[in-house]
């Protein structure tokens, strides 16, 4: 009787589906289609004075490590400057988060996410970008924004004003 076997995953340095996200270069390493939906892990490049703005999701774990740079990690509980070997885990829940490059150099981390769908999130909302390309991120008018919103919460997320966390 023979058993098939799942094979090893394996991506190139220069492998994955690269994508521009807010500012960004979010580059997929795995995807919930290769991991049946556990899990995907997402590498991203964070220019200085970028990142993410506040935003909340229930049905998931989200965990970064910094592999370099340094960024400043805001939540409903305070923040945390997180710096290169740092590590840090959004629990499931919904608590409003996000995080920003505080430095003065590119910050790289490493974003895994538990079970999948984010990087799903990010191939909507994101556009294709070759390695180390970053386009500007667009300006956020109120069309565009409602329009994330919609995207977000179809994904399981709820986006929040630039300044939310502040008013806390």
């Amino acid at each position: 009787m023979e058993t098939s076997k799942p094979t090893p995953i394996t991506v190139d340095p220069a492998g994955g589906e690269v994508l521009s996200v807010a500012g960004g270069n979010y580059r997929i390493l795995v995807s919930g289609k290769q991991t049946n939906g556990a899990f995907a892990t997402i590498e991203m490049l964070v220019p200085p004075q970028n990142g993410p703005g506040p935003h909340s999701h229930a049905d998931f774990y989200e965990s970064f490590y910094i592999i370099d740079g340094e960024v400043e990690v805001h939540s409903e509980a305070g923040f945390y400057s997180a710096k290169k070997g740092s590590f840090v885990v959004v629990p499931e829940g919904g608590i409003v988060h996000y995080f920003k490059n505080t430095g003065d150099k590119m910050a790289q981390l490493l974003c895994t996410v538990v079970p999948a769908g984010l990087e799903e999130f990010f191939e909507e909302i994101g556009n294709p970008a070759a390695a180390g390309e970053f386009l500007t991120a667009s300006p956020m008018d109120p069309e565009s924004i409602k329009n994330l919103q919609t995207i977000a919460q179809k994904h399981g997320q709820i986006v929040y004003p630039p300044n939310y966390l502040d008013q806390k």
